[in-house]
């Protein structure tokens, strides 16, 4: 069994990358959290599970609060990294490494939503770089995957041009917007970025701008 300590290495966790950033979720992020999701309750419904903790159309505060204590209590106990993407200090949505396993596993998978507004920055791969490389290199997992609607082709673009594995279709594995939806499942091990995810992903979008293969934004 490994120590709470351990499991605890990194966190809580503040990164950066030009204006995007990744914080810890915060109580005090109750409003800007609630507005953000009400304002994208169209552009969400269709990806987000359906979790009474977190509805998308509940007005009231008492949702928030309950899902950043639980994330908070699993932070402590080493089973999740609840971040709050960021842009140009702005809150822009979230990015959770949940379902941690320790013992001979060492994986996790992670999930993420961005708000429509900003959307199409490069906001979402560059925070999942830099989550990416923070659970493998400080954290110490060893292999991440993401599980996403085959329908959710912007979703999907994330981990593709960063280069996650496509490993097969999970049937009907959550419930979402109303029925149980098969996922494809994605992921990285960290033998996968020797060097670092963010460097690739620099690289990747430097290439971009002296006229090499785009890189659509997302």
């Amino acid at each position: 069994m490994i120590r709470n300590v351990d499991r605890l290495r990194g966190w809580p966790a503040t990164l950066n990358e030009g204006p995007v950033g990744l914080r810890p979720l915060r109580l005090s992020d109750v409003r800007v959290w609630r507005e953000t999701r009400l304002r994208n309750a169209n552009w969400l419904r269709p990806w987000e599970p359906s979790n009474p903790e977190t509805p998308l159309f509940r007005t009231g505060l008492g949702p928030y609060l309950s899902m950043v204590g639980t994330l908070r209590r699993e932070a402590r106990q080493g089973l999740a990294l609840p971040w709050v993407m960021t842009y140009d200090g702005r809150f822009a949505g979230q990015l959770t490494v949940g379902a941690i396993v320790w013992g001979s596993a060492r994986s996790a998978q992670v999930g993420y939503w961005i708000d429509g507004a900003v959307a199409g920055k490069g906001i979402t791969p560059t925070a999942l770089a830099m989550a990416v490389d923070h659970c493998f290199f400080t954290t110490g997992l060893h292999r991440l995957e993401a599980n996403i609607r085959p329908e959710n082709q912007a979703s999907r673009r994330v981990v593709e041009k960063l280069g996650f594995r496509e490993e097969g279709i999970r049937r009907r594995q959550l419930h979402i917007d109303g029925a149980w939806r098969d996922h494809i499942c994605y992921a990285l091990t960290v033998e996968d970025v020797p060097g670092g995810l963010l460097v690739q992903w620099r690289r990747a979008r430097e290439s971009a701008s002296h006229g090499g293969p785009s890189v659509e934004e997302v």
